[in-house]
């Protein structure tokens, strides 16, 4: 069985594809003059791009070694524009599993400080994966009125997220 910090590893991974995944999504919203869809991506991109930030960081605070992987392409093609919402719910759900499994991991190790260091995360998992089911239920009802979905996360997104005010250091100071 892989190790924390070999897991973590893979975690970095996981999280720079999930980044590269929403960027996808955001340029294809982009193109279709959707603003409020594309910024909503493109700041979901930025995050996770700081989660194998904070990894990164974590690793190197412990003095292991951080491996920093080649990703796979990102799906850029979509049958419409509630697809790339439901790929991204996909996307946090199975994240999420993967967080879980880095707690364990660690905890079963009886490495506390890892374990400690995944709870933050997974607080940060359940609050995706409720955002993105919402996203995706607005998407749905409104798939025919795409505009009303524009409309709804110009309202509804901003201000600070709570998550974030506990959030590890980032390598790099998540730039």
């Amino acid at each position: 069985m892989a190790t924390f910090t070999e897991q973590l590893n893979e975690q970095i991974a996981y999280e720079f594809a999930a980044s590269q995944q929403y960027i996808a999504i955001a340029v294809h919203y982009d193109a279709e003059t959707l603003p409020q869809l594309a910024a909503h991506f493109y700041r979901q991109a930025v995050e996770e791009r700081n989660h194998a930030l904070m990894m990164v960081q974590y690793l190197l605070d412990s003095g292991d070694e951080a491996v920093i992987p080649a990703v796979a392409a990102p799906q850029v093609v979509f049958v419409d524009d509630v697809a790339p919402v439901a790929l991204a719910l996909d996307q946090e759900k199975r994240v999420t599993a993967q967080i879980s499994a880095l707690a364990v991991t660690a905890r079963e190790a009886g490495d506390l400080v890892g374990e400690q260091f995944m709870h933050w995360f997974l607080q940060e998992q359940r609050e995706e994966v409720s955002s993105m089911s919402a996203l995706l239920h607005v998407m749905e009802r409104l798939r025919d009125n795409v505009m009303a979905v524009e409309d709804y996360l110009a309202r509804e997104s901003g201000g600070p997220n709570a998550v974030d005010a506990g959030a590890p250091p980032a390598a790099g100071g998540a730039l």
